[in-house]
C-alpha cells in the first residue's frame, strides 16, 4: 500500500502578532493625535488642482522607479511603457505636474522593489507592522531603503529640503486616505486583523500580477500509512484491505 501524503500546512502569517498590535496602536496614537488633523487641515486648506499637481509630481518620480522594476521583473514592454510616461510627463507636463501621459492612454503602472522580489521568489515572510510606516512584511520591509531611496525626498541632497518633502508627502498621503481610513472605523470588527489581511491579499495579488496561485491547505492530518496492529493480536483488517488467502 503506497503512502499517502500530508498537505502542506499554511504557514501563519502574523507570529509576531503580539509586537505588531503594539505597534499598530502606537502608530494610531500618532495618527489621532497628529497626522489625520494636520492632513484634515491640508485638505481644506489646499485647493484640489494644487493637491492633484503635488500627487503627479511625487507619482512621476515613482513612476521612474516603477520602470526599473519592470525591467528587473524581466517586463520589458511595460518598461518601455512606463519610460515614455516618465519622459511625457516630465518634458511636456512641467516636470510631472501636469499628468499628460494619462491623457493619452499611458496608465499608471506601479512596481515597487518589494515586488520585484516576490517576483524573484522570495517570500513575504512574516506579517509586520513598522512605526510610523504601518503593514508591511519582512521582504517588504527589507526592500523599503531602496523604495525610499528612490523617491522624490530621497533624491533631495539637501537635508532640509529632503524633510519638507517627507512631511508634504506624509500628509499628503494621509488626506488621501481619509475618506478609506473614515469607513474602516465604520466597518471592521478588529482593525488589526482587516488591516493585516488586506495588505497580504493586495500584496500577493500584486506580485504574481493579478493571478496569484492557490494558498496551501490547512493540515488535514492525514496519516502517512494504515497504523500496525501489534504482533500476536488478532485485530481485523480494513474495510477496504484486500482479505488474506
Amino acid at each position: 500500500m503506497s503512502a499517502t501524503q500530508p498537505r502542506a500546512p499554511k504557514v501563519k502569517a502574523d507570529p509576531l502578532e503580539g509586537l505588531n498590535r503594539s505597534i499598530f496602536a502606537f502608530n494610531e496614537a500618532v495618527d489621532l493625535a497628529l497626522l489625520k488633523p494636520l492632513a484634515t487641515a491640508y485638505r481644506k486648506v489646499i485647493p484640489s488642482p494644487v493637491r492633484t499637481g503635488v500627487d503627479n509630481v511625487f507619482g512621476n518620480v515613482g513612476d521612474a522607479w516603477s520602470a526599473v522594476n519592470h525591467l528587473l521583473q524581466g517586463k520589458v514592454q511595460t518598461a518601455v511603457e512606463m519610460t515614455v510616461r516618465v519622459t511625457t510627463n516630465s518634458l511636456f507636463g512641467l516636470g510631472g505636474l501636469l499628468d499628460l501621459a494619462s491623457e493619452a492612454g499611458l496608465e499608471r503602472q506601479s512596481e515597487d522593489f518589494g515586488q520585484t522580489l516576490g517576483k524573484w521568489g522570495l517570500g513575504p515572510g512574516p506579517y509586520l507592522v513598522l512605526p510610523f510606516y504601518g503593514a508591511s512584511s519582512l521582504r517588504d520591509a527589507a526592500a523599503l531603503p531602496l523604495d525610499r531611496k528612490a523617491s522624490l525626498p530621497g533624491i533631495v541632497n539637501d537635508g532640509a529640503y529632503r524633510w519638507g518633502l517627507t512631511t508634504l508627502e506624509l500628509v499628503h498621503g494621509r488626506a488621501d486616505l481619509l475618506s478609506a481610513t473614515s469607513l474602516l472605523e465604520q466597518v471592521a470588527f478588529d482593525k488589526y486583523s482587516f488591516v493585516r489581511d488586506s495588505y497580504l491579499a493586495r500584496r500577493r495579488n500584486q506580485v504574481h500580477d493579478g493571478n496569484p496561485p492557490e494558498e496551501p491547505e490547512e493540515d488535514e492530518a492525514v496519516p502517512l500509512a494504515a497504523p500496525i496492529a501489534p504482533s500476536g493480536t488478532n485485530a481485523s483488517p480494513p474495510p477496504d484491505a484486500p482479505a488474506r488467502p
